[in-house]
């Protein structure tokens, strides 16, 4: 079992930005999601764990070892698709994983070779072994990112925003190879798309300012509130008026019409329907009740 541990940790950049504040993490093998809006600090913690940053404070720790003192020791255990992943023109996929996998300290040609047909096969690209990588649709590139990241049987991967832009098939697809390859090693789903963590991780954690503000599992964060959200259509010109008189936690369009979503403990008013809450609700209304507090 491969174990993250994540102490008081801190990072403030020299423009005086406090991307991450005193946070805290205990993370195991299997598929955890982290949310936040955009500049919540999920990138800047993301490359922290990877050693490719150092904190301002606190401490990291892999299976025991503390990486900001050994950064080789994670980096060596680790693969990272980050959010923005650049590719070399007119070099092939496998060439181009032949190469990484050198870098990565694979120096034996068989098997690298077999490593790389064995990735390629499980990312369903091994058909387009021999095409140019910068030639890609989308979902294939992300799927490239994933091969690239397992060269080298990493204990924990890393993977940044990785759906974001892809139509619902390839993110489907994408999502089924990640919860295959979250069995048996650490993998981190840094999103701001809640559903990914919804149908993909038992453990997730919600971060607003850097700050942790919710941690846990999210079917017990759904359940916490059950029999709390109650949600009516309004029209758009109603909507002013309402956050007024109620605590909306979320609003999007409907038939033309807009669905609000409050947090109560009893009806709003008579024209409000309870309703089965999902992690959207969990996410808005955490982030909602941050708001308030700062």
């Amino acid at each position: 079992m491969n174990s993250l541990s994540i102490k008081n940790l801190s990072k403030t950049y020299e423009n005086g930005t406090q991307a991450i504040d005193h946070l805290s993490l205990e993370i195991s093998n299997g598929m955890f999601g982290l949310l936040g809006p955009n500049g919540a600090g999920k990138s800047t913690l993301m490359r922290t764990i990877a050693a490719l940053q150092e904190p301002t404070s606190g401490i990291i720790e892999f299976n025991g070892i503390n990486i900001l003192e050994n950064p080789m020791f994670i980096r060596q255990n680790l693969g990272y698709l980050p959010q923005e992943f650049g590719v070399y023109p007119k070099i092939s996929a496998y060439r181009l994983l032949d190469h990484l996998a050198i870098l990565k300290g694979i120096f034996n040609k068989k098997e690298r070779h077999d490593q790389i047909l064995y990735l390629l096969q499980q990312t369903n690209l091994l058909q387009h072994k021999d095409k140019a990588v910068h030639s890609f649709s989308g979902g294939m590139r992300q799927r490239f990112g994933i091969a690239q990241a397992l060269l080298g049987n990493p204990k924990i991967i890393i993977v940044d925003e990785p759906t974001a832009g892809l139509d619902p098939e390839e993110r489907n697809r994408f999502n089924n190879l990640l919860s295959e390859i979250g069995e048996s090693i650490i993998v981190i789903l840094s999103t701001h798309i809640v559903e990914d963590v919804r149908d993909l991780c038992t453990k997730m954690a919600i971060i607003s300012n850097g700050k942790l503000i919710l941690e846990g599992n999210p079917n017990e964060a759904i359940d916490s509130l059950k029999e709390k959200i109650w949600s009516k259509a309004i029209h758009k010109n109603e909507l002013k008026e309402y956050q007024k008189h109620f605590n909306i936690i979320s609003s999007h369009l409907n038939s033309g019409k807009i669905n609000i979503h409050v947090f109560s403990n009893q009806q709003p008013d008579s024209g409000f329907e309870l309703t089965s809450p999902d992690l959207s609700d969990v996410y808005f209304n955490i982030l909602s009740q941050n708001q308030l507090k700062n």
